[in-house]
Formats: C-alpha cells, sequence, structure tokens
C-alpha cells in the first residue's frame, strides 16, 4: 500500500467538500451512477463510514441478514435526511480519519473518493475529479493479483490489456482497453457511463461483464 494513501484521502475528501459547497439545490437531486443515490445520498454515504462505527453497523446488518450494500443503503439513507450544509461541515470534520475497514483496508475508502466524486460529477457534465496519479494507484491496486472482488470482482478485468492514454500506465495481458485513467477506474469498478470514453478489441468484453 502507499505509504501516503491516508493524506490522499483526506486531501481528496475535502476537495469533495468544496465540491460539494459549490453545487446548487437543484444539482443535489440529481441521480448520481450509483443506482438509487441521488447527490444528497452519496454526500451521506462519504460520512457513513465516519459516523457508524463497526458494532453498529455489525448489528443493523443482522436485519438485512449479512447484506453489506442493503446495510450501507440504510444508514446512508438516514444520514441524507441531514441538511446539505451539516453534510459538507461533518466532511470536513472527519476528513482526516484514518479508516481501515475489513477485506479492503485504507485502500477502501481511497477508492470511494476517487469513483464516487465521478459517480457525482459524470451526471452532472462536470470535470471535478482527484489527481491523475490517485487514479494510477487505485488501477494499479485494482489490476494486482487478489484486489478486492468488492470493487472489481474476480475476472472482471481477466484477459484484458489496459492502457492510459493521457499518463504512462498500462496493466494485463489480452485484448487492448484503451482511454483516459479516469475512464478506465470507472469502467473497472463497474461504471457502464465509462465505457464510451475507452477504445479498442477489448471494450465489448468489458461491457458484457459489467453490464
Amino acid at each position: 500500500m502507499n505509504p501516503g494513501i491516508h493524506a490522499m484521502t483526506s486531501a481528496n475528501r475535502l476537495m469533495i467538500a468544496d465540491f460539494l459547497e459549490s453545487l446548487d439545490a437543484t444539482a443535489w437531486t440529481v441521480p448520481t451512477l450509483s443506482a438509487g443515490w441521488t447527490v444528497q445520498h452519496m454526500a451521506a454515504h462519504f460520512v457513513q463510514p465516519m459516523l457508524v462505527g463497526f458494532g453498529r453497523f455489525l448489528l443493523v446488518s443482522v436485519r438485512y441478514r449479512g447484506d453489506t450494500d442493503r446495510t450501507v443503503d440504510h444508514f446512508t439513507r438516514r444520514l441524507a435526511r441531514r441538511p446539505r450544509p451539516e453534510l459538507i461541515s461533518l466532511l470536513r470534520a472527519h476528513a482526516g480519519d484514518r479508516l481501515d475497514p475489513p477485506r479492503v483496508g485504507p485502500m477502501g475508502p481511497f477508492a470511494e473518493t476517487c469513483v464516487h466524486l465521478r459517480d457525482i460529477a459524470r451526471p452532472l457534465g462536470l470535470d471535478a475529479d482527484v489527481p491523475r496519479e490517485h487514479w494510477r494507484i487505485l488501477l494499479g491496486y485494482l489490476t494486482a493479483p487478489g484486489a478486492a472482488p468488492a470493487l472489481t470482482p474476480p475476472g472482471r478485468l481477466a484477459g484484458l490489456r489496459l492502457t492510459a492514454t493521457d499518463l504512462d500506465w498500462s496493466a494485463g495481458e489480452g485484448a487492448p482497453v484503451s482511454g483516459p485513467v479516469e475512464a478506465l477506474g470507472m469502467a473497472a469498478t463497474g461504471r457502464p457511463a465509462a465505457l464510451s470514453d475507452l477504445s479498442g478489441p477489448g471494450v465489448e468484453m468489458l461491457r458484457t461483464r459489467i453490464t
């Protein structure tokens, strides 16, 4: 793991807080790339890991028979009832929190700052993004053996050669897929909206795996 991952995660959270503050009330109601969640929900999701302890999360997950996604949705929707300024303030206040979730470790929260910012910005047609170097680090993690299946299920990137067109990075062997590093990262984490920014014989293979 990159030793500066916590610092990058904190910096991204502060940048995301500024971005959210720049949006008007209408933008907060726009659906994101995460099905069923608006920008308001996503803002709440950013602070959910810092406000909901593991014990409380585990207790509520019993209600959903251990389904992590449904448990996360439960807490996100509850937190999303809070006013927009409060969510932004909480994100700033907890930007420096160091989280170490089971199975994904610090890379999980880091990945969320990269991917979820674009989950918001892409539908709004905005360019807000983390630094490209952050995407390089995340893609290195996603394409490494044993990467967290919650982010990139096993087999999704098998037989593909991913190549960034906006920095010097590539990984994998097989059918070529090329494009901006952000689009590669979004596609690797299951966002079909990013596929139109990619090219190469492997794009259709990737499309069938994420749609």
